[in-house]
């Protein structure tokens, strides 16, 4: 069996965490809280109207999905007189790798939505470039049938930016930042429900 190499240092040295935090920290600060409010308003309407919400996105931002699929359809709602009503694209594999295989990739969110969405649901798109063409293809179609849009993004915001009503914008261009500060925001969002209203 050959011997495994290693490096001949611990690369996560505590001047990096130290480093990586700070540069977070900084990237955090200059989000702006009101984008944030606003999107926070939209699905505080969706639950009030008994409206659907629709979550997606590519790799972590799947993950990210997923996750706020979970904290509004049982955090935000169990124990709750309104509830969300919540689904994550990202979580129907088989649906997924049919429509990637018979059809594209780029429609594995659109041909989704396509079934359910209805005029002011909400659907929320996570997308650390702001340019994947399944996000965008299904932000297309959600604005097609009147439904209010949230998306999350870095960098610049991406071809995604113009076509939500409400961005939320994590201003930075390293992948790790992005993603932290989605999670953030995610969590954000989702809290508010939770201890404001005291449904956790």
């Amino acid at each position: 069996m050959p011997e495994l190499k290693t490096t001949a240092h611990n690369p996560v040295t505590a001047g990096y965490a130290a480093n990586y935090l700070k540069r977070l920290i900084e990237v955090l600060g200059r989000m702006d809280p009101k984008e944030i409010e606003a999107a926070g308003g939209a699905l505080h309407r969706a639950r009030a109207e008994a409206r659907q919400v629709f979550v997606f996105g590519n790799g972590g931002s799947a993950a990210l999905a997923s996750h706020v699929a979970v904290d509004l359809g049982k955090g935000c709602s169990r124990g709750r007189e309104k509830r969300f009503r919540v689904l994550s694209l990202t979580d129907n594999v088989p649906w997924i790798t049919a429509l990637a295989n018979d059809d594209s990739y780029d429609k594995v969110f659109s041909e989704q939505l396509d079934n359910y969405a209805q005029k002011r649901d909400v659907a929320i798109a996570i997308s650390a470039s702001g340019n994947s063409k399944n996000v965008i293809k299904a932000l297309e179609l959600a604005n097609e049938r009147g439904l209010e849009t949230i998306g999350i993004s870095g960098f610049a915001g991406g071809k995604l930016k113009p076509l939500v009503q409400h961005h939320i914008h994590c201003p930075a261009d390293h992948m790790g930042y992005i993603e932290d500060a989605q999670l953030i925001v995610c969590h954000i969002l989702m809290y508010g429900f939770m201890d404001v209203e005291g449904c956790g």
